[in-house]
């Protein structure tokens, strides 16, 4: 009886082991293919109204951004495109708006991307570190000195973050890891495993060769 019970028991855990292995392999695809699924709705519900036809939303506008950014790297529409920018940021109550939306999507892409130089910040006491991004080396608009830094932190598992003024011999410069590498690190809580992230990278462009 006591035997029947250890073999259930250890069933059981074989069961459940084998449940949570499946879960962490389905949950980040099932995870991903929503995110990517609920983008695709959002988007193309935007055309829906005028577009019946599925998908057909999504590509026109995807199409429209391109053509954006191809009619600015022309210099006359570029002009343009300047002139209407610098109207924008001039008109009241439209300028907080787009000020800070422009400067959101240019900290991720593009000539002004922010979060490219990756460091490790001292913020809390002398032996914490935190993984963070330069982004701005001049503090003098806040009478702060020449000597401070500004230093984004995102937390993990979240789009939010926190800003810090810091002295400049708080933060060190990451030199083995890229700033794509230094945020995932960040995001994820330290659990990717950046190592195997490369080799896996390596094995392919090899296989390609």
């Amino acid at each position: 009886m006591a035997t029947q019970k250890l073999q259930h028991r250890s069933s059981f855990k074989k069961i459940l082991r084998f449940f949570f292995q499946g879960l962490i392999i389905l949950a980040p695809i099932g995870i991903t293919l929503y995110a990517m699924y609920w983008l695709f709705e959002r988007v193309d519900g935007i055309l829906r109204p005028y577009v019946n036809i599925p998908g057909l939303g999504f590509l026109l506008i995807i199409l429209f951004v391109i053509l954006v950014g191809w009619i600015s790297s022309n210099f006359l529409m570029g002009s343009a495109i300047t002139f209407f920018d610098q109207l924008m940021e001039k008109t009241p109550g439209v300028k907080l708006i787009y000020t800070s939306t422009k400067d959101f999507f240019e900290a991720f892409a593009g000539d002004k991307r922010k979060f490219n130089r990756a460091v490790l910040a001292n913020v809390f006491s002398e032996d914490v570190w935190i993984v963070g991004f330069l982004t701005d080396e001049e503090m003098q608009k806040f009478e702060l000195g020449a000597d401070k830094v500004a230093v984004y932190v995102p937390q993990a598992y979240n789009f939010a973050g926190q800003l810090y003024i810091l002295p400049k011999e708080k933060v060190r410069k990451i030199e083995k890891l890229t700033s794509g590498e230094a945020m995932k690190y960040a995001v994820t809580g330290g659990v990717v495993d950046l190592d195997a992230e490369r080799k896996e990278e390596v094995e392919k462009k090899l296989k390609q060769d």
